[in-house]
C-alpha cells in the first residue's frame, strides 16, 4: 500500500485486513487505514482512529512521531482529550515514562488550571490540566491526534507554560499549514506523520489512496 491517491469509493465500508502489512512501509503508509466523514459537516472531515486498530500500522506510527526526538529529554507525555488520549499513551508507553491527560474541563475532581479555546469547528470551549504534576522546568511532549486551526493544541502548550512546565515538542497524525498550525511549528519542535507531498491535500481536506 502506497501513499498515492485515489478516490476512496467503497474502502471505507470494507473491513480491514489486520493482518496484512506492507512489504514497503515507507513513512505513512498507515495513513491509507484512515476512514472518511461519512457522517456531515458536524464532524471532523476524517477518522484517524481507524488506523489504531491495525497493530503494525500504530506501532510505525508512534515511530514516526518519535523520529524527531530521539535523545531529547522528555519527562512526561501529555495528551489531550479526547482522541490525543491514545497516541499519547502510545508514545508514553514506547519512551516508559507517565502519561498526563489534559482534559476538556468538568472532567478531573482535583484541583485545576484553567484555558479557554476554540476548537476547529468554532465551539468555545474550557481545558483543564490537574495543577499537581507539572513543576518548573519538567519537559513535556504535547500528543494530540490532529491539529487543524491549533487552538485546542496552543490551549494546551498555554497551561503547560503557566505551570512553568517547558514544552518539548508537539505530535500528531498531522499539523496542518493553517494559520494556527504555523504559529506552533514556528515556536516549538514538531513531528507529524504526513509526507510533504502529500501535505497540500491534507490541508485542503482532500483524501483518497492508492
Amino acid at each position: 500500500m502506497g501513499c498515492g491517491f485515489t478516490p476512496w469509493q467503497a474502502n471505507s465500508t470494507l473491513h480491514m485486513d489486520l493482518s496484512h502489512v506492507p512489504a514497503a512501509r515507507e513513512k505513512g503508509w498507515y495513513l491509507a487505514l484512515m476512514a472518511p466523514n461519512t457522517k456531515g459537516p458536524h464532524y471532523a472531515w476524517l477518522d484517524p482512529s481507524r488506523l489504531y486498530c491495525h497493530p503494525q500500522g500504530l506501532q510505525d506510527c508512534v515511530a514516526d512521531l518519535l523520529q524527531p526526538f530521539q535523545g531529547d529529554p522528555i519527562d512526561l507525555v501529555a495528551g489531550i482529550d479526547a482522541m490525543g488520549f491514545i497516541l499519547g499513551a502510545a508514545v508514553a508507553a514506547t519512551l516508559h515514562k507517565g502519561f498526563l491527560a489534559i482534559r476538556k474541563a468538568g472532567h478531573l475532581c482535583v484541583e485545576t488550571l484553567t484555558e479557554p479555546y476554540t476548537d476547529y469547528s468554532g465551539r468555545e470551549k474550557v481545558m483543564e490540566m490537574r495543577t499537581d504534576t507539572v513543576t518548573p522546568g519538567v519537559r513535556i511532549l504535547l500528543v494530540d491526534q490532529w491539529v487543524e486551526t491549533g487552538g485546542t493544541m496552543r490551549a494546551a502548550i498555554r497551561l503547560v507554560e503557566r505551570q512553568g512546565g517547558v514544552v518539548a515538542g508537539v505530535a500528531a497524525i498531522c499539523i496542518e499549514d493553517s494559520e494556527g498550525g504555523r504559529w506552533i511549528r514556528e515556536r516549538y519542535k514538531c513531528a507529524h506523520c504526513v509526507p510533504p507531498r502529500l501535505q497540500p491535500r491534507f490541508d485542503r481536506h482532500q483524501m483518497g489512496w492508492e
